[in-house]
């Protein structure tokens, strides 16, 4: 459930608050719920700067917007995420000038809504073998989710919003068939033995899912989801600790893997794209429409016979 702490609102139609609730309202009417709470997120980050008072849109200018930035600095916010929150409340801001709410004065002018380049997340395929052969407890958490991970990273670096959405009729004839969660695109993955053994690992999942991330049929599964993955970072924190790792392992790190590895076995940048579902963007989607999919399994086929 979405929640906006306030301790006075604006009563004027100008309100931020009230605004944005609206544009958050809408959001879930479109289920688009992920992003809704997004948006409350960055709500609630600038509702903390302002010590929960309300202010109009009206009231939004460049001196305010600079003054925000640098109490997410002054707090250890980074960079990425402060343009994060920019970019959403600036979104917010603009759909308010098109609709004549308020007028343009142009506040996110001097703050930083670009993107830094991060820590590199793909793990040299020497850690993932690290990362497999591990003695862990069985049965334990921690081995749950390095089972999770490995998943992703054998499916061709799937998301883990996607794994925990699939069902087992997914599964059909040795084909697993998803669409992707972020854009919707029809992927189909050929099924691989590593594969086999991890969802047998688990044949006690009595639900609709093929794995046992949601583990309650129908009972608020984005919370179940968030509860999920929030164990997986947490846990994977440890394992990459186990391992050597000197920056956090995250589920994101078995995708980014999965690619860094695949290109180095010389697998065209195409595949690799097609292979991951990524957005038709670049030169190479340009072009290119559907490959075969044996091509994209042969893919597949190179990285994990490398990994085993």
């Amino acid at each position: 459930m979405i929640t906006i702490n306030l301790k006075n609102r604006c009563s004027s139609k100008k309100s931020l608050a009230l605004f944005m609730q609206t544009n958050i309202t809408h959001l879930k009417e479109l289920e688009q719920t992920r992003t809704g709470e997004t948006y409350a997120t960055a709500f609630n980050s600038f509702m903390r700067f302002t010590n929960g008072e309300d202010v109009s849109l009206s009231e939004m200018d460049s001196d305010m917007m600079v003054a925000y930035e640098t109490y997410l600095k002054v707090n250890g916010v980074s960079m990425n995420t402060i343009s994060f929150y920019m970019r959403i409340l600036r979104a917010v801001y603009n759909r308010a000038v098109e609709q004549g709410i308020t007028l343009q004065r142009y506040p996110f002018k001097h703050v930083y809504t670009g993107v830094c380049k991060t820590i590199k997340r793909a793990l040299p395929l020497s850690v993932i073998k690290q990362i497999r052969l591990l003695e862990l407890p069985p049965n334990s958490t921690l081995d749950y989710v390095r089972d999770m991970f490995l998943f992703s990273f054998y499916t061709r670096g799937m998301s883990f919003v996607d794994m925990a959405y699939l069902h087992k009729e997914d599964l059909s004839e040795g084909i697993l068939s998803y669409k992707r969660k972020k854009t919707g695109q029809l992927l189909h993955i050929r099924w691989e033995r590593c594969m086999e053994n991890i969802v047998k690992k688990y044949s006690w999942n009595h639900t609709v899912y093929l794995l046992p991330i949601l583990k309650d049929n129908g009972v608020d599964e984005r919370r179940q989801y968030k509860n999920a993955i929030t164990l997986m970072n947490r846990r994977l924190k440890d394992i990459g600790r186990m391992v050597g790792l000197t920056h956090p392992l995250t589920m994101h790190c078995a995708r980014h893997s999965w690619a860094s590895v695949a290109k180095h076995k010389r697998i065209p940048l195409s595949v690799i794209s097609e292979s991951m579902g990524h957005d038709s963007e670049g030169t190479t989607m340009i072009y290119l429409s559907s490959l075969d999919t044996a091509v994209i399994d042969e893919a597949n086929k190179q990285v994990l016979k490398e990994l085993f």
